[in-house]
């Protein structure tokens, strides 16, 4: 398989330099949301959405290159059109298009979501800990497992709400980029 191996004779550079740039605007996006919601200083939240953005684009990646010499031969010129020209020769090609960023969305979501959990658990970091414990009367077991509810849905509602923002800017910057063409 290796023996195989060459490099193309065609790069395509505007994908290159526009995921780049997808990736600058995820990072940035994404760890202001950190700092403000889940109140990680400055640093601790762009190294976690650096982390995360660059594990799930290698991934993303990873699984694109696995899928696309499986498809059908209409769709992958379709998608190299697209890649290299920005063109869409049949309607049903863009039908595909928008299912496919629909499953990428929320397969980056599960996919960096898992990352944050994990790093967080593998770095011991306790963020979702709060700094003073509350008095109340419950037995400490139902307060351990309300905190950890909690701490789950304010760091899925984060990621939710970072993933977003940053799937709408760069869904923002393609539209520029199809007007200007």
């Amino acid at each position: 398989m290796l023996e195989d191996w060459a490099l193309p004779r065609v790069l395509p550079i505007g994908a290159i330099l526009f995921d780049l740039l997808f990736l600058l605007m995820a990072i940035s996006i994404e760890g202001y949301c950190f700092n403000r919601r889940l109140k990680f200083d400055k640093k601790t939240s762009i190294f976690y959405s650096i982390s995360i953005n660059l594990f799930s684009s290698v991934i993303g990646w990873l699984a694109f290159f696995a899928i696309e010499p499986r498809l059908p031969i209409q769709l992958r010129t379709e998608l190299i059109n697209y890649i290299f020209f920005n063109t869409v020769k049949y309607s049903n090609t863009q039908t595909i298009i928008i299912l496919s960023a629909f499953i990428i969305f929320f397969a980056t979501f599960i996919v960096k979501l898992f990352l944050l959990r994990g790093f967080s658990l593998l770095l011991n970091e306790e963020f979702w800990k709060k700094k003073e414990e509350s008095t109340t009367t419950e037995p400490p077991n139902w307060r351990k497992l309300k905190r950890s509810k909690l701490i789950s849905n304010n760091l899925v509602s984060t990621l939710l709400i970072a993933n977003s923002l940053s799937y709408t800017a760069i869904t923002l910057v393609l539209l520029i980029r199809n007007k200007a063409l």
